[in-house]
């Protein structure tokens, strides 16, 4: 077995270690710590400043707005389904081919995210509740560096992953709730599509292929009544792609890989549960 596939193997075995570990820990009715409803649904919207940078060779920095909404089932089980869809400008730093500097400024992004995630409830006192889940998430983004720039070209990003993590929730004497979430994303695969037609009418448009790379999540939930205000972090790191043939007008002439990366997210979410 390769030695990325036993990594993925053992987050996986980390995930099961979670649940089990989470039955110790119930040592506390269910009824004592209960969610106020079974079903529930969140609306809410993001703010939040991304940063994605290929080392060595660029940067884009920008600010994301987002709407997102929520289903959740609470009844021991919990299952969640989420999405969110954001937009945002971002500016470019880099250079072509050649070494000579370019620098472009608001660049549309789009980026449209669905989760559906499932676990238990595990009470660890009568105010705190302990949740492990995981889960199935996609993740779309679309860089229109074609619309701000002659040397642009579009470039759209679809991620597969797991999310593993770990919510907590404490109800304070106030009014007030806290939690934390903890999250690792295993990376299943990735597709880079680059069009490079944009650029050039006679290039062909170049997929690659991501194998290997991973996620990492964390947030603080705090909430009174129906409102919720959530500061968070989320971050990437994907490692270099399968390499691609380029064409012009059918004739191999490179071959086009997407470098290592990572991308960094940091924002707040303000939402209302009913």
């Amino acid at each position: 077995m390769k030695k990325k596939q036993r990594s993925k193997v053992m987050a996986l075995g980390l995930a099961i270690g979670l649940f089990s570990s989470g039955s110790v820990l119930a040592t506390e009715s269910q009824d004592d710590v209960s969610t106020n409803s079974i079903h529930s649904w969140e609306l809410g919207a993001e703010l939040s400043s991304i940063k994605y940078e290929e080392p060595g060779l660029m940067e884009e920095t920008g600010v994301m707005i987002g709407i997102g909404g929520s289903y959740t089932y609470h009844n021991n089980i919990m299952f969640k389904a989420e999405g969110v869809f954001k937009y945002g400008q971002v500016d470019y730093e880099g250079g072509l081919q050649d070494g000579t500097p370019l620098n472009v400024d608001n660049i549309d992004d789009y980026i449209v995210e669905i989760r559906g995630l499932g676990g238990y409830d595990f009470p660890v006192s009568t105010s705190t509740t302990l949740t492990p889940y995981i889960g199935l998430g996609y993740r779309y983004l679309f860089d229109d560096f074609s619309a701000a720039s002659i040397y642009g070209y579009g470039r759209e990003s679809n991620y597969l992953y797991s999310p593993i993590g770990i919510k907590t929730l404490t109800k304070l004497q106030n009014g007030w709730s806290i939690g934390v979430t903890v999250e690792y994303d295993l990376f299943w695969s990735g597709k880079q599509t680059s069009s490079m037609s944009d650029f050039q009418p006679g290039f062909n448009d170049v997929e690659n292929d991501q194998n290997d790379g991973y996620g990492l999540r964390g947030s603080i939930t705090l909430q009174k009544s129906n409102f919720i205000i959530e500061p968070f972090v989320r971050y990437w790191n994907i490692d270099d792609s399968d390499p691609s043939v380029l064409t012009y007008y059918g004739y191999p002439v490179n071959i086009i890989y997407e470098p290592e990366n990572n991308s960094t997210e940091i924002g707040l979410k303000l939402a209302w549960e009913f």
